[in-house]
């Protein structure tokens, strides 16, 4: 029987091993451990101590949209037609769309969204558990019930060359509605660069980590999509919100 004071162990190992863990900032594996210990010790022996002491290595998540982005024979993809024409003056003409996802929980929820290029207004949204294709479907239908939207004909919508965006029932859908589908070159986000500046600004300004349940997070998104739309103030909308923006292009159009 050990004695009360008999140290534990692998308690001098252990000590051994969480200052290399340290000093790696949680990031090193046990195979970058034990290259940096001052001593030899078998890997096993390593991997056994950090669970024994919970020392759990931060591994930064893949983003789960981008993972799925394989397209099938299928799927079909668009020319750049926005060509990076974000200086958009008359609103309903340009949209751009993107699906990013928001940890909350332990848990992810994937939020689709489609903004007007000129006024930068969130003409629609979605938010779902899961990346099924009724993600960006329920997107486009909640667009075609905005109130301020008559027609889609002729209207440009933007995206990049995502699983969603190349599926024939998207592109159905968009084509239903006369619109005009446009597509990002491979791998250059900056094609699609004010969606990417939307969700940028939620995320710095929501805190979507303090909910619980994904009815929470639903709740917050869509407060801050009235807020974003209808009080946020932008230095390159002349100091106005969104929507005030849009009515002032509007008022000079007409």
């Amino acid at each position: 029987m050990k004695k009360a004071d008999e140290p534990e162990k692998d308690f001098n190992d252990y000590l051994l091993v969480k200052k290399m863990f340290d000093k790696g900032k949680a990031k090193w594996g046990f195979r970058t451990i034990q290259m940096n210990l001052p001593k030899k010790m078998n890997h096993k022996k390593i991997i056994r101590i950090m669970k024994k002491y919970h020392l759990f290595t931060k591994i930064r998540r893949v983003n789960p949209y981008k993972a799925i982005m394989k397209k099938s024979a299928e799927h079909r993809i668009c020319e750049n037609k926005l060509n990076r024409e974000f200086k958009q003056s008359i609103p309903f003409k340009a949209f751009c769309t993107d699906i990013t996802y928001i940890p909350f929980n332990h848990r992810f929820a994937y939020l689709s969204v489609i903004k007007d290029i000129a006024d930068g207004e969130i003409v629609a949204w979605n938010l779902a558990r899961h990346l099924k294709m009724d993600l960006v479907m329920n997107t486009v239908e909640n667009m075609k019930n905005n109130a301020n939207l008559t027609s889609f004909e002729d209207i440009l919508i933007h995206s990049d060359q995502g699983f969603h965006y190349t599926n024939p029932e998207y592109i159905e859908a968009i084509k239903d509605l006369k619109m005009t589908q446009s597509m990002s070159r491979k791998g250059n986000c900056i094609d699609n660069a004010p969606i990417e500046s939307f969700f940028g600004h939620l995320k710095d300004d929501v805190d979507y980590k303090s909910c619980k349940t994904f009815e929470q997070l639903y709740s917050l998104i869509a407060e801050y999509v009235r807020y974003y739309n209808n009080e946020r103030r932008q230095w390159e909308l002349k100091k106005m919100t969104p929507v005030g923006y849009r009515n002032h292009l509007l008022l000079r159009a007409g």
